[in-house]
């Protein structure tokens, strides 16, 4: 899909039409906004309030602009401008926020790196997004890393910050004092600028002219429908429409809401529900560097937060924390749940464990974050992903066929149309032509996901197309898995399948046979071998070794009859 592809009309056939829940119009109409205005505008409105509680040192609105200017100034002064990439490898700590919407403000295209990306991943995306300047921390787990990448790339220069400087006094000389480990000395290399010393500026900015609407805010990367990673280009429409859209389902859009931030900006799902939202709706957001249920639960009784979107593991690891009991969570109103399916004996316990709804909701990178969501007030229906948000259109295509619908009564693929869909993939002409499917109306996005659409609009999903493994929110492919166990002399063969897990919701599992002239290599020093060079997100639960694979008629590794295989013997057991 290209910026000119037509993007279909409003389709009035779909049964949320008649028939829907949320508290808006479905066919509500998003009119274009780029996202330094949107941000701009809130910090006019409301300029005092804490737009940011970082491990109790708050920021307002006032504040967090005036961080945002400087940091867009001090780009335009090393010549970065509108259309150039500039890449943030962050956790969630006050730095994000300046960097990604200064950046935009500057006319950049901001580019997000996951913190949990190995070098080689890191450099991948780096050369493949053409990123000039990667914003990091002065951390063990982020400098070292990002310097690599800086000698062995195209990268022009690192920004660098410190979490000391962002901390309350007394966590500031704490965390000088004994954190010592976590953190490493910057080195000395003129290609290297402090953060401190890029915001010492007057703030003044040459804002250039966006088009909310054909300008990539975002390069977010995603397997898309396959392995290989591609940059979704998200528009500042894509971004600013689908904030809009989350606000406009909540039925106390209008309070001033404290939400728990502690998904990872990094990632979609977050940096449309967490931080453009509450943007957008001039909340406050308690920001926790990564999920730890400990910090988690002190920080829901210090701030008593009002709104907590996470993945399904976060929920299950706050009730199996014993401060959970000692919890205060009578100002808790709603949890989204996303980036994996939520188990219904989950839902039903965080909900009589904390008195709030706990609602499904579904999305895809490529969608900015959300496509639909189960309704705060009813809490819609278990087992669904709710019905589409205000100006999304839902359709079921053939699974063989996708320009022709579903067979009546059958499930198809569902494709997605709306104001949040991005314009494409960044130089991956071939992989748009995979993922957008041209209907009668214009393109649809391919979801790869296989579902059901009841008679009052609400989406089931049944079945995936795609081979991705879902872990606690992550994408997994097994791909990049199987390539590694390939490298190891000891592997004949390697199959990578997600396997249920009641804490992340799938976690991938290797099967593999050896080449007969292994000498005595056990599975448990397999798992090691393997596990040592993945990512946190992407490592096994354990490498199984077998005596043969399952083959298709023409010899071919059978993913497919794995699964069932493995699935029977859970069953048997």
């Amino acid at each position: 899909m290209t910026s000119a592809s037509p993007r279909p009309a409003f389709d009035p056939s779909g049964p949320w039409s008649r028939h829907y829940e949320h508290p808006s119009e479905w066919d509500m109409r998003f009119p274009p906004l780029s996202l330094p205005d949107m941000f701009l505008s809130s910090a006019l409105r409301f300029g005092p309030r804490p737009l940011l509680d970082f491990m109790g040192r708050r920021y307002s609105y006032t504040r967090v602009a005036e961080g945002v200017r400087r940091f867009a100034a001090g780009l335009q002064a090393m010549g970065v401008g509108k259309g150039d990439r500039v890449g943030l490898f962050l956790p969630n700590v006050p730095h994000y926020l300046a960097a990604y919407y200064g950046a935009l403000l500057a006319g950049a295209t901001v580019v997000n790196f996951s913190p949990l990306y190995t070098v080689d991943e890191l450099n991948h995306q780096v050369e493949d997004s053409g990123a000039r300047l990667l914003v990091t921390l002065s951390a063990t787990a982020l400098l070292p890393a990002a310097f690599k990448v800086l000698q062995g790339s195209s990268l022009e220069r690192l920004i660098v910050g410190s979490v000391a400087g962002v901390l309350p006094p007394v966590k500031s000389l704490a965390y000088r004092l004994f954190k010592r480990a976590e953190r490493v000395d910057i080195p000395d290399d003129p290609r290297i600028t402090r953060f401190s010393s890029l915001i010492d500026n007057a703030g003044y900015v040459a804002a250039p002219l966006i088009d909310p609407e054909q300008d990539v805010a975002l390069i977010q990367y995603t397997g898309g429908t396959t392995g290989t990673p591609k940059g979704a280009r998200l528009t500042h429409q894509n971004l600013t429409a689908n904030a809009r859209q989350v606000n406009a389902i909540d039925p106390e859009q209008d309070r001033e809401d404290r939400i728990l931030g502690v998904l990872p900006f990094f990632h979609v799902f977050a940096n449309t529900a967490v931080l453009n939202r509450t943007v957008l709706n001039g909340g406050q957001i308690v920001m926790l560097p990564r999920f730890d249920a400990a910090q988690a639960l002190a920080a829901v009784r210090r701030t008593r937060v009002t709104a907590m979107p996470g993945v399904p593991t976060m929920y299950q690891a706050l009730l199996d924390h014993p401060d959970m009991a000692r919890t205060d969570w009578s100002s808790l109103r709603v949890c989204i749940s996303g980036g994996a399916p939520m188990a219904a004996e989950l839902k039903a316990r965080f909900e009589a464990a904390t008195g709030s709804k706990l609602v499904e909701g579904y999305g895809l990178t490529e969608s900015a974050g959300v496509v639909s969501c189960n309704p705060y007030e009813s809490g819609g229906r278990s087992g669904t992903i709710g019905q589409p948000i205000p100006a999304t259109m839902v359709r079921l295509v053939d699974k063989e066929d996708p320009t022709r619908p579903a067979p009546d009564g059958e499930p198809g693929e569902i494709v997605v149309a709306g104001p949040q869909i991005m314009q494409g993939y960044w130089n991956r002409p071939e992989a748009d032509a995979d993922s957008f499917v041209r209907l009668e109306s214009g393109d649809w996005l391919r979801t790869g996901d296989v579902g059901t659409i009841d008679s009052d609009g609400y989406i089931r999903i049944v079945d995936r197309l795609k081979d991705m493994i879902a872990v606690g929110g992550f994408k997994v492919y097994p791909s990049t898995i199987e390539t590694l166990l390939y490298a190891h002399p000891a592997v004949k063969e390697a199959l990578v399948i997600g396997v249920p897990d009641a804490y992340r919701g799938e976690s991938p599992r290797a099967y593999v046979t050896l080449n007969a002239e292994a000498p005595g290599v056990s599975a448990a020093d397999l798992t090691h071998w393997l596990n040592d060079q993945l990512g946190k997100h992407e490592r096994v639960d354990a490498v199984v070794i077998r005596d043969s694979m399952p083959k298709t008629m023409i010899g071919k590794l059978d993913r497919k009859a794995l699964r069932a295989e493995i699935a029977s013997q859970d069953v048997g057991e």
